[in-house]
């Protein structure tokens, strides 16, 4: 099944839809998907190197207004719906502590977060949460997930097609690795915050 899917993403990586695809998913990554949005920009890079450059913008244009809509919810939605994602993904205990040093340190979280694999969406509602400036906000936003997305793409595009049989050769151990980093990320965060 894993195949068949990578099969079908790389298919269908060259269709005029792919583009608005990723681009909801970048959007919905910053929101509430925990999903990275490189799971469709692999394939689609790997289909057609010369789109990288111009996928890497989309990522991060989408990926920051995904972001915006993050920061409202924390800002305007905290105590009913900002509060729930923050419980459910297990981080409103060390919240508090968290939100005194925000104010000073808020523009270096979103900074570092926004290019890691820290959980985007968690640092996108704290901001809003703690009302970080949102001018600050949004600038720390388009350079880290700028530099995020345009690294993955520039490796895409440097060692696409080595990258490609690297992966149709191993996919399954790909696969387990990409999860192993998300899943790293969100316990980095557990114990960081």
């Amino acid at each position: 099944m894993l195949r068949r899917s990578y099969e079908w993403l790389i298919c269908n990586a060259d269709t005029k839809h792919a583009f608005w695809i990723i681009g909801a998913v970048s959007f919905l990554e910053s929101c509430i998907l925990p999903v990275p949005p490189d799971i469709m920009l692999v394939p689609m890079i790997m289909a057609k190197r010369s789109r990288a450059w111009l996928l890497a913008g989309w990522c991060t244009i989408t990926s920051v207004a995904g972001g915006i809509v993050s920061y409202g919810i924390g800002y305007y939605f905290y105590e009913g719906f900002g509060r729930g994602l923050l419980e459910f993904y297990g981080y409103m205990e060390k919240f508090d502590s968290f939100r005194e040093n925000y104010q000073e340190l808020g523009p270096w979280i979103v900074g570092i977060g926004g290019a890691t694999p820290f959980p985007y969406k968690v640092i996108t509602i704290a901001s809003g949460m703690t009302s970080l400036d949102i001018g600050v906000f949004i600038g720390a936003s388009i350079l880290s997930r700028g530099v995020r997305f345009l690294a993955v793409c520039a490796l895409l595009w440097y060692f696409g097609e080595r990258l490609r049989g690297f992966i149709d050769r191993h996919l399954g151990k790909v696969t387990l690795a990409s999860f192993a980093v998300i899943i790293g990320g969100f316990y980095c965060i557990k114990f960081l915050f």
